[in-house]
């Protein structure tokens, strides 16, 4: 179905017309029209004005219930009462003060209380930045030089980490030297035989890296027993393990996915919700380890040869700190991520009764405050415990061609909902049980959409 033929499509466009004349403005200083490949839609993608709570508003006026939540960032939703205040008071005081502060110390040590592994933190400016950071520190730490990843995991967009992560996952983009691999192991997700294989072949590995709960929060599950595999075989062959935690860090549990998995890893990054939609990250780990960065004012060849140097002018700059402190007080204090756990539950449940209802061979499914929708274009008799248990490969999850996905969220926006492009989406504790209603409702009139367009088309 092409977009000119598709009538979702067509909805979109007449409720967004404002969206498409900024669009093609964008287009003319963007490449591609947006400041980050994920807020790429086709035909364009919707222009927002403000936000609140669960909620967010075009520059056509309509209203969405938001399940983007600033890429997984906002836990609180939007403008969150205290973090506004927090960062309000701040701003008087000073955005960047090139020096030291007590924020950024109370920040660290409320990390450092909640997230299993962390006895000390350094902060970054990206989830990208960490995982940088991390793998120099452990690189440094061990003496070796390759880094294992899996296939669809997603770790920022350097060169390290940026291919291997989408489908196709075979093969480098354009401007990654192929001597960019020379020192990365890819492994496949959820394979345990053949990480321990490379582990017993390859003796230059210095560290594993994952996300714990699968590639994209979720998108293709890792099973917690696969995570337990991971942990046994890094001690087997004194390698570290690395919890790429920028999405599930202070989402999945206050501990992150660590705390949940009862999984204490060497090191972890994490971003996203650590400051309540600023920019920041972290890399926190062991003492032994985070100590590759201490600097010995008595040993001149340490801090030649050996130490891990780290820079970053935005890091723990007093803006996200004051947010930071004030997300991750009620985050540790309260049931926020409890609320968002239970109200992405029941929007699963209720998208796959919807789905049921509409006979159709779509799958919801997710474990957090989550939920992803597997459009299944091939029809395959795939349940959601299918995908929770790694039953079904890495490359049939990401499978759905990029036009059917357009057409998903573009005729879910038409709805008045705003979800993520594979199509999926993360919950905040303020989303309500209207939201719920107002999600399921949009949802059930989508799939009408989709089958009468099929219809049509097969005509």
């Amino acid at each position: 179905m092409s977009h000119s033929e598709s009538s979702l499509i067509q909805n979109y466009v007449r409720k967004t017309p404002k969206s498409r004349a900024l669009y093609e403005r964008a287009k003319s200083v963007f490449p591609s029209g947006v400041t980050h490949d994920a807020r790429y839609l086709d035909p364009y993608p919707i222009s927002v004005t403000h936000a609140q709570g669960p909620l967010k508003w075009d520059v056509d006026g309509n209203e969405y219930v938001d399940y983007f939540g600033g890429h997984g960032a906002l836990l609180l939703g939007h403008n969150h009462p205290a973090v506004v205040e927090a960062v309000q008071q701040q701003l008087t005081k000073g955005t960047h003060y090139g020096a030291s502060h007590e924020l950024e110390l109370h920040w660290a040590e409320l990390i450092t209380q909640m997230v299993p592994c962390a006895e000390k933190v350094r902060f970054t400016a990206s989830g990208t930045e960490a995982t940088m950071l991390a793998f120099r520190i452990a690189r440094g730490f061990t003496g070796k030089n390759k880094i294992m990843r899996f296939k669809t995991h997603f770790h920022g967009w350097h060169d390290q980490v940026a291919y291997g992560a989408k489908a196709p996952v075979d093969g480098l983009p354009a401007g990654i030297p192929q001597e960019m691999t020379e020192n990365i192991v890819l492994c496949p997700a959820n394979d345990a035989e053949e990480a321990a294989r490379l582990l017993q072949t390859d003796h230059d590995i210095a560290a594993i890296i994952v996300e714990p709960t699968g590639s994209s929060f979720g998108h293709v599950p890792t099973p917690p027993e696969f995570v337990s595999q991971l942990s046994a075989l890094t001690k087997q062959h004194n390698v570290l393990l690395i919890f790429d935690e920028v999405i599930s860090g202070f989402r999945a549990a206050r501990g992150g996915a660590q705390e949940v998995y009862g999984i204490s890893p060497d090191m972890a990054t994490m971003a996203k919700a650590m400051a309540g939609g600023f920019s920041t990250g972290a890399v926190m780990g062991s003492k032994a380890i985070m100590d590759m960065m201490t600097i010995r004012s008595d040993d001149a060849e340490w801090n030649a040869t050996q130490r891990i140097p780290h820079f970053g002018t935005f890091n723990a700059n007093p803006i996200a700190a004051s947010a930071g402190i004030a997300q991750l007080e009620i985050i540790r204090s309260t049931d926020a991520i409890e609320k968002a756990n239970a109200t992405a539950a029941l929007i699963r449940d209720g998208m796959n009764e919807a789905i049921a209802e509409g006979e159709l061979s779509w799958v919801t499914y997710g474990r957090f405050s989550d939920f992803h929708v597997f459009l299944n274009p091939d029809d395959l008799d795939i349940t959601a415990a299918d995908i929770d248990g790694a039953r079904i490969e890495a490359s049939v999850l990401k499978s759905v061609p990029g036009n059917l996905q357009s057409e998903f969220r573009a005729g879910w926006l038409a709805e008045g909902v705003d979800v993520i492009s594979w199509p999926g989406g993360v919950v905040s504790s303020v989303h309500t049980l209207a939201e719920v209603d107002r999600t399921l409702t949009a949802f059930r009139a989508l799939i009408q959409q989709f089958k009468q367009a099929t219809t049509l088309q097969a005509v």
